[in-house]
């Protein structure tokens, strides 16, 4: 049996009656848009985040660029973020025309490092907009004290993070927005792409209703442009509702997972040997991915496969690295932790339904090829 870092046909297996009665329930609502499972769904995020409002959209991305909207990005601004991330962190910010400006990150925690933030922020910056990266926050209080001397907005990229806090406090309340990604592989996932933003701010909210929505407040009336279509999807939201309800088991699944990970490797770490997950200062992790690192990662990927162990490198091109985003004009060394990092992590298989028989067989495998290293 090939191994591989996620799977959800277990999760399917258990939850397969409820999942396939949310269908039902939408279909045979009378309402398959913008109906009374979005509304449920906005209504009970917003309630486990403690804030005041959530508007549902399509998936992560649109959730960023919105959010970037609302906030009153646009042609010209700067919006301060990180590399090591998916590249539609970044392509959220360029659709605006925002220019996104790059800063390293700690080693440690693979989190942006707020010392070097200040120095990135000119006239032109408009947003801070931290990722939490693998399952953890960004350390925020730092972030929140330049924001406050500059005169910043703080939007939070929480795709990774559902359910996640820092010092006591969830990911998606520390900013002025935060975006979240549904996708299926998320610690909260749809069984298909959706997203959402938090907010306190009512007007943020109202801009965002009327962005997902042609730029309308009303059928067939826009009041501001460029509006999107960008509706959550009536049986995702009626899933997500159902699946919200256990995202508490969920995380504590992730983590049994990832205490296994760590006594059965933690005797490999140590100088050139490999390096496990750190939490960071405050961090209640809840593990969306379970990253390793080893200087000799390539090798060791290598030698797995031939095992039918298949894993993944979240992510193996930092995003100024990429062709597509050479007109930014960042160059390779200009981040030099973030670039030596995407050379040495890899992802070990990580869901909360993983068998322990499949863990046990990576872990097993991981020692031999280290071994033989």
């Amino acid at each position: 049996m090939t191994i591989r870092v996620w799977d959800y046909l277990p999760e399917y297996e258990k939850e397969r009656d409820d999942l396939l009665s949310a269908v039902e329930k939408v279909f045979s609502s009378g309402q398959l848009v913008l109906g009374e499972s979005v509304r449920g769904f906005e209504e009970e995020f917003a309630r486990y985040h403690g804030t005041g409002y959530c508007t549902g959209v399509d998936n992560g991305t649109n959730a960023l660029k919105l959010a970037l909207e609302a906030l009153g990005v646009g042609p010209g601004d700067e919006v301060i973020t990180v590399a090591n991330t998916a590249a539609p962190t970044v392509v959220a910010i360029v659709s605006t025309g925002a220019v996104p400006v790059f800063v390293d990150v700690r080693e440690e925690d693979f989190l942006i490092d707020p010392g070097l933030v200040e120095a990135a922020v000119t006239p032109r910056t408009k947003v801070l907009l931290p990722v939490h990266l693998y399952g953890q926050c960004a350390d925020m209080a730092p972030l929140e004290r330049i924001a406050r001397r500059h005169g910043l907005k703080i939007l939070e990229d929480c795709a990774q993070a559902h359910g996640a806090r820092h010092h006591g406090r969830i990911a998606g309340t520390m900013g002025d927005a935060a975006a979240f990604s549904f996708y299926p592989t998320k610690v909260l996932g749809a069984y298909g792409d959706g997203g959402a933003v938090l907010t306190d701010d009512e007007a943020t909210d109202r801009a965002l209703r009327q962005l997902r929505y042609y730029g309308m407040d009303r059928t067939y009336y826009v009041v501001r442009t460029p509006g999107h279509n960008a509706r959550l999807d009536e049986v995702q939201a009626e899933i997500l509702r159902r699946k919200l309800g256990r995202l508490g088991s969920y995380t504590e699944g992730r983590r049994a997972v990832a205490r296994r990970y760590e006594e059965g490797l933690a005797d490999l770490t140590g100088p050139g040997g490999l390096v496990l997950p750190a939490a960071g200062e405050g961090n209640e992790h809840v593990f969306y991915v379970y990253v390793v690192r080893h200087p000799r990662r390539d090798a060791v990927l290598e030698a797995l496969a031939a095992r039918d162990i298949r894993l993944n490198i979240s992510y193996p091109w930092p995003v100024h690295t990429m062709s597509g985003f050479a007109h930014l004009g960042w160059r390779e060394g200009s981040l030099p932790v973030t670039e030596r990092l995407a050379g040495e992590i890899f992802s070990l298989p990580m869901y909360p339904s993983l068998p322990e028989a499949v863990q046990d067989r990576t872990i097993d495998a991981l020692r031999e090829v280290l071994a033989a290293l």
